[in-house]
């Protein structure tokens, strides 16, 4: 993976550190050198590169899981195809709950109770969207530096299932140690088996084993089928929630909400629980050459220590994420003018003035410490104290009763319109006035996600110190369904139908078809609600399958037919042969291995056996003339009798009958001289065979 440190995918995410390598590809941490911010790039492996009916998936399933947006669900910022398919993610950099795992330490009953809490939360919403994960295991359930969970690689598992794709270690996809028995028995599958993988993977947080784990696939898979999860005491008040969640018959399960309101109460049994032992999301995992590769990078190496305070021996350390370098990108957006430079703004003003209320306060409350520390500032009686305050800030200069009008009255500032700025723009406009910013999500036509739509209060208001602003954020445009009964219909009316619908046409993809016409939709791939102005992706008939014309021989019935099961159209036409007996068939145009549509016409030729020789007249020539007359005719001469130079009166057969080559003449021809009256006086004969010459 270090390979590719540096590479720039599609002129704008370059890979600056390995996260590791899943079942499904490679992951990276990468820069968006456009956006000037920290992503995931996951890099598919490259026997997906050439699956065109994956590829189309994949693009159909990034796009919809891109519409999910939930504090528990990883953001899906792009897909893209550079040599390989890869899709970008948010980074989070607190790692996985299977590398957290990996480190051999169980953990407690409250923090899988968090964990399963937050995860049930990110399914409930995408299931209540029709989305199902199909891979809930360990190493999906990420976490920020926050600590908070998010369900990784939503819509990629399923456009792997569809595609039939096997792991690189024969393993089916869905990892069989988590796999529901609905999964394992090849049936259809909801929501429920990810409430069934979940409960596994919460099992294994706990005992650090999954049950019904064996030594093959195919065992650990059938050991689930009608076996329920039986646990224990030690899981305490997540028994009973676990067991229920792990019955093999999916009707008695809870679904995700419910199993989300069990834990809440088992909740009330648990203690507070402890921070999660995060294990960080860059991993070197190449020892020493790997911590050289990434100090010259400009890094810093980050060594996780063990419980002994040591680092641990022959364990690569973690990249400290904060520490990766990213690419310097220029600041967009004009310069400003002599003028605008010279001329202090209005935020420039507002700032001044919050530094001058924050130092009178300090002052106010240094002053309020020295009273105290002299003795003049009784502890229960208040008003005293605020009468001595108001006889000594009296005194002071105008700065110290400035600041005793600060203590007593919060500032306020005057709250500036967000609307039209991007989401996390907001909190650092607003952080040197106190405020809190809440969210709030809806879809607006003409606006991009993260887009602020609203806000409350209004622009112009103002604002106490320490108070709260409420800005609701876009989740894109709103969503539609494609239009209904695409299918079978023209190319042309599919994409006036989906453009009336606020929808462009995607991908097209062909494909042949026995039953659509060609240029008809064969198949919609785009199923699920998307936001205007997406893409639909459809499979459009390319018509029959062409045919190729077989090797074929018997009777003309036979050829028939053999074609007619092809869908292609016999036609017979005869043909003398001496090598073909008569009614079989010589051969078929087109010839064999040919492609011809369906339907199209083959012609069968069929032997009518031996060809005819006709007898040519040859009375009135010579004796030897007439031989090489027969001769030329494709008859073979045998013997010659008379005078060679007398002329030939008749021949017996006469001329112009016919002999099948190949047999002999029945009869000799006689040539007759003319001169003579008695018929068989001064009789030449001339005696042949019917096969031709060669």
């Amino acid at each position: 993976m270090h390979d590719q440190i540096g590479r720039v995918l599609d002129g704008r995410y370059r890979l600056v550190a390995p996260i590791g390598t899943g079942a499904s590809g490679r992951v990276y941490l990468a820069d968006d050198v456009r956006l000037r911010r920290r992503v995931a790039v996951k890099i598919l492996h490259e026997s997906l590169a050439d699956d065109e009916g994956f590829l189309r998936r994949f693009q159909a399933e990034a796009h919809a899981a891109a519409a999910l947006n939930h504090p528990h669900v990883m953001a899906v910022y792009d897909w893209g195809r550079d040599e390989l398919p890869y899709l970008v993610t948010e980074y989070l950099g607190g790692g996985s709950l299977r590398s957290m795992l990996d480190r051999g330490e169980p953990l407690t009953l409250s923090q899988t109770l968090l964990i399963g809490l937050e995860a049930t939360r990110g399914l409930d919403y995408a299931h209540r969207r029709g989305f199902v994960h199909r891979d809930i295991k360990p190493a999906n359930l990420l976490f920020g530096d926050d600590g908070r969970l998010r369900i990784a690689d939503f819509g990629l598992a399923r456009a792997l299932a569809e595609a039939a794709w096997t792991e690189p270690s024969g393993a089916v996809l869905g990892t069989a140690r988590y796999a529901s028995p609905e999964q394992a028995q090849g049936r259809p599958v909801d929501g429920k088996a990810d409430v069934y993988a979940l409960a596994l993977t919460l099992i294994e947080s706990v005992t650090g084993q999954v049950p019904f784990a064996a030594d093959t696939t195919i065992a650990t898979l059938m050991a689930r089928v009608d076996t329920p999860v039986v646990l224990d005491n030690r899981f305490g008040p997540l028994r009973s929630v676990l067991e229920r969640a792990g019955r093999p018959d999916p009707t008695e399960r809870p679904d995700s909400g419910e199993l989300a309101v069990a834990l809440m109460a088992a909740a009330e049994d648990l203690p507070r629980p402890e921070p999660l032992p995060l294990a960080g999301a860059v991993d070197m995992g190449h020892g020493d050459d790997a911590v050289a590769d990434l100090t010259q990078l400009g890094g810093t190496i980050a060594v996780h220590p063990d419980a002994n305070g040591t680092a641990p021996t022959g364990v690569a350390p973690a990249i400290d994420p904060a520490d990766v370098p990213t690419t310097a990108v220029p600041s967009i957006g004009p310069e400003p003018a002599d003028d605008e430079a010279l001329e202090p703004s209005r935020r420039g003003e507002r700032a001044r003035r919050r530094a001058e209320k924050r130092e009178a306060k300090e002052q106010a409350r240094d002053e309020k410490e020295r009273l105290r520390d002299a003795g003049l500032a009784p502890k229960r009686r208040r008003w005293p104290i605020v009468v001595a305050l108001v006889v000594l800030l009296a005194a002071l200069a105008g700065g110290g009763a400035y600041a005793y009008t600060q203590l007593l009255v919060p500032p306020t500032y005057e709250v500036e319109s967000f609307v039209g700025l991007q989401a996390d723009e907001v909190p650092p406009l607003v952080a040197d006035f106190g405020w809190t910013v809440d969210e709030l999500q809806n879809r607006q036509d003409g606006t991009v996600p993260g887009e602020v739509i609203a806000q409350e209060p209004a622009p112009g208001t103002l604002l106490e110190e320490g108070e709260g602003i409420t800005i609701t954020v876009s989740l894109g445009n709103t969503l539609v369904s494609p239009p209904e009964g695409l299918v079978g219909l023209p190319l042309e009316e599919a994409t006036a139908l989906i453009e009336a619908a606020e929808l462009e046409i995607g991908t097209v993809a062909p494909a042949f078809s026995e039953d659509t016409p060609e240029g008809s939709v064969l198949e919609v791939l785009t199923t699920e609600q998307i936001p205007k102005g997406e893409t639909v992706d459809l499979v459009v008939s390319d018509g029959p399958e062409p045919r190729v014309v077989p090797d074929l021989g018997g009777t003309f019935g036979e050829v028939e037919a053999a074609l007619a099961e092809l869908g292609l159209v016999a036609e017979e036409a005869t043909e003398s042969s001496q090598t073909v007996d008569e009614d079989q068939v010589i051969r078929l145009e087109p010839a064999p291995g040919t492609e011809v549509e369906r339907g199209a016409t083959v012609t069968v030729v069929v032997s009518t056996g031996l060809p005819f020789i006709e007898i040519p007249n040859v009375v009135g020539e010579s004796a030897s003339d007439a031989a090489t007359t027969l001769e030329a005719a494709g008859f073979t001469i045998r013997d010659t009798q008379g005078p060679p130079n007398r002329p030939v009166l008749v021949t017996d057969p006469p001329a112009g009958g016919h002999i099948a080559a190949g047999q002999r003449c029945p009869r000799s021809v006689d040539i007759v001289n003319a001169t003579n009256t008695t018929w068989m006086t001064d009789v030449a004969f001339v005696v042949f065979t019917g096969s031709l010459a060669p």
